[in-house]
């Protein structure tokens, strides 16, 4: 980018800010909160010694923090949208900060479970401006390119988490090591949110709450121009509308849905599933009838008639709900049924999230033109390679060196981080930026959604089909259970190709219509 293409100018306000360095402020924390997704993995054996933690406490430690972020991205991308998103990013950040830290205090299981729920909720907070605030002032190349580095970072979370928690405890010690992979986060979120008061555009960016004035104005004058009226000109008032009431239901069915795929051990806890889909039909219908009575909703459900924006929420929703199991399913196989050591499976998915990455900044460079087909080109290459796993375990139960495998991971690292640029910016192209947030955090509720229904689907099915261990612990079909539960996956990627393929289709013929 050229050094003008970097200066950002906030209407009303003196100061020049730099795009450069707005990035650095938003990816730093996003990649923190990220991380906490996948390091902990490495640290629940360490931290379940050191607290004296039942399994259902290791459970929530899990649990609690994902099902916070899937609880309030939605509302908070709406305040950031309304309030301004750099101060919602900042009271993320703090709120997720100061959690940490506490985290790495704690001395009790229930506790930190109390603290893993503050952290998730600051990193939902945190998380959709991100996504408004790129979406806010990028335009274009530039947008595509700063969502190359958003998809570089998602990468590279899910590659450093595991290697950072674990090399933590293996220096330190198991008590010291597990509360210092919490506690890093607080003097990294502190200089982050200082850095935020310089590089981010506060203040002038807040948007008058509800309808913007000129937009009723000219709504004024055109109603009273049609009645034959000379309109008067006048000073509007829009009222703080924060729509509470879809928040609460919006909130509540995206709780009803995801905890019954997170708290395994109560199966009845499935039936709230049902009241969690009502719920979500009930916020539907209010959301319609509250734009129909002249409120400002929480999401304008408008957004879904943007087709991009429908077509990217639909092919990254299924793609997280067969993608995002494969890693914890193939890790157990690779140790109980391959004999793989820990250290061994740390490195086993580095490879995979290099070119994840480097996928990840190729396709953010034609994220606007070809984003549609890449898309396409990247669940094809995942499936690929998922299939290629399914053929070489029938060739592993004849004594096939598990590193072989890396071969096949490769194919979906490319797929999965040249899919994380493409849909990003394809599902946001023409979202408007003053809806960035809202936008952002339907995005991610949906991945949420999909991830916890996805792994409670996926690794049913392989314990299903891996079948009873003797008393020991050995025993099992691990060969049997991996090739169904990936079976599965791949019907899944299937048919989110399929999707790939009418919207790549759908975007030829409006090209077509449009030259013609």
């Amino acid at each position: 980018m050229s050094e003008n293409s970097n200066v950002i100018r906030v209407p009303g306000s003196q100061r020049i800010y730099n795009r450069n360095k707005l990035l650095i402020v938003l990816l730093v924390p996003l990649m923190m909160s990220l991380m906490q997704v996948s390091s902990i993995n490495t640290a629940l054996t360490t931290i379940q010694h050191s607290l004296s933690a039942s399994d259902s406490d290791i459970q929530w430690m899990i649990s609690g923090y994902a099902l916070a972020i899937g609880i309030v991205l939605v509302p908070s991308g709406r305040l950031g949208d309304i309030f301004g998103r750099s101060g919602a990013f900042v009271t993320g950040l703090a709120i997720f900060s100061i959690a940490s830290l506490l985290i790495g205090l704690s001395n009790d299981p229930l506790h930190l479970n109390l603290l893993r729920l503050a952290q998730g909720f600051g990193s939902g907070v945190l998380s959709p401006q991100t996504t408004g605030l790129i979406q806010q002032y990028f335009q274009g190349r530039d947008r595509a390119r700063a969502f190359g580095y958003f998809g570089l970072v998602v990468s590279a979370s899910v590659a450093a988490g595991p290697v950072l928690s674990g090399g933590l405890i293996q220096i330190l010690g198991p008590e010291i090591g597990w509360r210092a992979s919490f506690i890093l986060n607080f003097p990294i979120g502190i200089i982050g949110i200082l850095l935020a008061f310089f590089w981010l555009p506060f203040g002038k960016e807040r948007r008058t709450i509800g309808p913007r004035k000129d937009a009723v104005e000219a709504e004024y004058e055109a109603a009273e121009i049609a009645k034959g009226n000379r309109p008067v000109r006048r000073n509007p008032q829009t009222k703080i509308d924060l729509d509470p009431c879809g928040m609460v239901l919006l909130a509540v069915a995206v709780l009803a849905i995801m905890l019954p795929f997170m708290v395994k051990d109560r199966p009845w806890f499935y039936t709230i599933v049902l009241a969690g889909m009502a719920l979500m039909a009930v916020w539907i219908l209010w959301e319609k009838r509250y734009k129909e009575r002249g409120g400002f909703p929480m999401v304008d459900l408008d957004l879904f008639k943007i087709t991009t924006f429908r077509y990217g929420t639909a092919i990254v929703s299924i793609f997280f709900l067969g993608m995002t199991s494969i890693w914890a399913i193939f890790l157990i196989f690779l140790q109980n049924a391959m004999g793989a050591t820990p250290f061994e499976l740390g490195l086993f998915s580095v490879p995979n999230s290099i070119l994840s990455a480097v996928a990840s900044l190729w396709a953010g460079k034609y994220a606007v033109e070809r984003g549609r087909s890449i898309q396409f080109w990247s669940v094809l290459m995942y499936l690929v390679g998922l299939l290629g796993i399914i053929g070489m375990t029938f060739l592993a139960e004849q004594g096939m060196n598990y590193w072989w495998y890396v071969i096949p991971t490769l194919l979906m690292g490319i797929g999965s981080g040249a899919m994380g640029a493409a849909n990003q910016t394809q599902a946001m192209l023409d979202v408007p930026a003053s809806s960035g947030g809202t936008a952002g955090g339907v995005l991610q509720t949906g991945q949420r959604m999909s991830t916890a229904i996805g792994i409670a689907l996926v690794t049913a099915v392989f314990f299903a089909a891996r079948g009873p261990l003797q008393p020991d612990g050995t025993g099992g079909q691990w060969h049997f259970g991996l090739i169904i539960a990936f079976m599965v996956i791949s019907a899944i990627l299937f048919v989110d190709m399929l999707i790939c393929l009418v919207f790549w289709r759908k975007g030829i013929a409006e090209s077509q219509t449009s030259k013609s």
